[in-house]
């Protein structure tokens, strides 16, 4: 049903290092560079995720009660991801861990504060 996720940034460049090393975890690739906005995906078919400057040239805020939620296949991959994320400077929302039944999750907000999670069940 998503087809993409557009998140807001005040530093783009920071921004791409971030997802481009985020999001290669995952096996995500840049497949949309268009010097001011920037979308990653596993596949020309797949869902993706993108950065931008806002457009109405206003500073870009996280939204509350907005959440991103990445899936992986294995805890391990949740495990890395959410590690990869506080080491590229993004801050702890949730170690992880299993939150209910077989939903195990980590939580982390990008460098801007947007929040994300990355989950498997």
């Amino acid at each position: 049903m998503i087809g993409y996720v557009t998140l807001g940034t005040n530093n783009f460049e920071a921004a791409a290092k971030f997802y481009d090393e985020l999001l290669g975890e995952m096996g995500a690739k840049r497949f949309m560079d268009m010097g001011n906005f920037i979308a990653w995906s596993n596949g020309p078919s797949k869902p993706s995720l993108a950065i931008t400057k806002p457009f109405d040239k206003k500073d870009a805020s996280a939204g509350n009660g907005t959440m991103v939620a990445l899936h992986v296949d294995s805890q391990d991959k949740v495990n890395a991801i959410y590690k990869k994320a506080i080491e590229l400077g993004g801050s702890d929302e949730g170690e992880p861990g299993i939150r209910m039944g077989t939903f195990y999750a980590g939580y982390f907000r990008d460098l801007d504060g947007n929040k994300l999670n990355v989950f498997t069940m």
